[in-house]
């Protein structure tokens, strides 16, 4: 091929190549779109909706690790589900819940009380100070409460939804203070 032919090869090559930087710099140096002034739509026209640009979502910080904390296995256990006894070693049931105020802090346990399994048992709630968790280092062992088997029989029944009366240790009960 000759030197002639090459370049006419060539040209139309080079043509295209220079008339799309040349678009590209115009590009560049032009205004902004909301600068330019597109002509006012005509009666058969409709404006077409305006395109919203979204911002590009903020890069998300890394989640912190949570914090743990170690206890030791002699240094706490469970209570749900563990014997009640008195102070005198009268069985008084077991703790069958945690009743917690509006601010997550513990305020009274629920004991089944009574019964022969399950008939006749009825849910009493006692004061959460009026237990004594020295002597739980196994499942085995049961927790202390400071109130009298008489003391417990005569408590009104715990029901779910209805206001709540606490059995407190002799000198320690007093009111909560709640929203009506």
């Amino acid at each position: 091929m000759g030197v002639g032919r090459r370049l006419v090869l060539l040209l139309p090559l080079l043509a295209v190549m220079a008339a799309s930087q040349l678009r590209a710099d115009e590009e560049q140096q032009s205004p902004p779109l909301a600068a330019k002034e597109t002509p006012a739509p005509t009666a058969k026209e409709t404006p077409a909706p305006a395109v919203k640009e979204t911002p590009a979502p903020a890069a998300k910080e890394p989640v912190p690790p949570p914090s743990v904390t170690i206890i030791g296995a002699q240094e706490a256990h469970g209570v749900l589900g563990r014997d009640v006894r008195s102070t005198t070693d009268q069985d008084m049931g077991h703790i069958v819940d945690v009743i917690v105020d509006r601010s997550g802090m513990v305020r009274a346990a629920v004991i089944d009380f009574g019964g022969f399994l399950g008939v006749g048992s009825r849910k009493i709630v006692v004061e959460w100070d009026a237990l004594h968790f020295a002597h739980i280092a196994n499942k085995g062992e049961s927790i202390t409460l400071d109130l009298t088997k008489e003391q417990v029989m005569a408590a009104p029944e715990y029901q779910e939804d209805k206001p709540i009366v606490v059995l407190g240790a002799a000198g320690k009960l007093s009111p909560w203070q709640f929203d009506h």
